[in-house]
């Protein structure tokens, strides 16, 4: 029995994508291989609340580095999984050496590494981890091009319980739906939305999120006369499956990214994805399943393009979804079961233990 600890949370509402990243993995691991310790603040999800050995933690409004801290000294696991940059992974890191000789660190790196400053404890943990992998395959090549580490990607899943295909819904659409889904930050650039809503007032522009910039984006749509524009606000991953199936584009200007899930969500959905190239997503073949724009200009061309032709978002439609169908979770789960054992046996030769 392997025991896995990660700092991420089980909860049932939260939609932060790494937490739904190790949620899906964590489900689908054998029980009777896997032990998994993961922390949860509100309602669990009932997959992880039903799976055996399984041992959900509560975090509680402070004190939680020290507790959780103390537990993880009392019971060392045989993997620390997807490190974030907390205090708790901060002082895991310093203390490792010592309190956990014996604990594997798997790194998962969700952001590529070639612009902005990598946080020192990311650094750490990729310099120091048994395995580093990348969740996509340029993530991983800048991973590996900055830190001279060897790097594996595994993607990231879809649920298909929630994101699959149904044309007959898109079909009764009079006018076309442009979508948008992510949080609504300054990188996200939601405004390029509300931009291009203000172009096409016969198209409906329907945001999902929430953030710092929702309310100057509502103020914008307003300025710019947009009615045409709904936003959403926070959704469930099942109603935003229903809200994808019911658009015929997706329109996801933001700058700077890993590789996002919405992508992917948006492809296994059947719509085509307009996007940008700076990250090199996996999840859109460029003019097959969608677009990736070098430029903002090139953006708005693609997305006009999409509009004005129906026979081009259909047969894009078609290729998204065959596709998505290569990112399926079960067989993701199967590559991670392997990458923890591996991880743990190179761990054990390299503290002197049997394993």
């Amino acid at each position: 029995m392997i025991t896995i600890f990660t700092p991420s949370f089980a909860d049932a509402a939260n939609t932060n994508a790494q937490n739904l990243t190790v949620k899906e993995v964590a489900t689908r691991l054998d029980p009777e291989k896997f032990k998994i310790r993961m922390l949860y603040a509100a309602a669990p999800d009932d997959r992880l609340a039903r799976r055996p050995n399984t041992e959900l933690i509560r975090w509680r409004r402070r004190g939680n580095s020290l507790r959780l801290l103390a537990g993880l000294g009392r019971r060392p696991p045989d993997v620390y999984f997807f490190p974030r940059e907390g205090p708790l992974d901060a002082v895991f890191m310093r203390l490792r050496r010592y309190l956990f000789p014996k604990t594997a660190l798997v790194t998962y790196v969700v952001s590529t590494q070639d612009r902005a400053p990598t946080n020192p404890l990311l650094a750490r943990a990729i310099r120091e981890g048994e395995a580093v992998v990348g969740n996509s395959a340029y993530v991983s090549e800048t991973v590996t091009s900055r830190f001279g580490v060897p790097t594996r990607t595994i993607y990231d899943g879809i649920r298909r319980e929630d994101y699959f295909a149904s044309p007959q819904l898109r079909a009764t659409n009079t006018t076309p739906v442009v979508i948008y889904a992510g949080s609504f930050q300054p990188l996200k650039r939601v405004r390029l939305a509300i931009e291009e809503a203000s172009r096409w007032k016969d198209v409906r522009f329907r945001l999902a999120g929430q953030g710092v910039e929702q309310e100057s984006c509502r103020e914008l749509a307003q300025q710019l006369g947009c009615r045409n524009v709904d936003f959403l606000g926070h959704i469930s991953q099942s109603q935003l499956g229903e809200e994808m199936r019911r658009a015929d584009i997706f329109f996801f200007p933001s700058e700077s990214e890993g590789h996002p899930q919405v992508l992917g969500q948006a492809a296994a959905c059947g719509l085509p994805c307009v996007a940008m190239n700076h990250y090199r997503p996996d999840y859109v073949v460029n003019g097959g399943t969608g677009f990736l724009a070098a430029t903002d200009t090139e953006l708005s061309e693609k997305l006009g393009l999409l509009l004005r032709r129906e026979d081009l978002r259909q047969s894009m439609s078609h290729a998204a979804v065959r596709h998505a169908a290569k990112f399926d979770w079960d067989r993701v789960a199967q590559e991670w079961e392997l990458l923890f054992v591996d991880a743990v046996a190179r761990r054990r030769a390299a503290s002197g233990s049997v394993a």
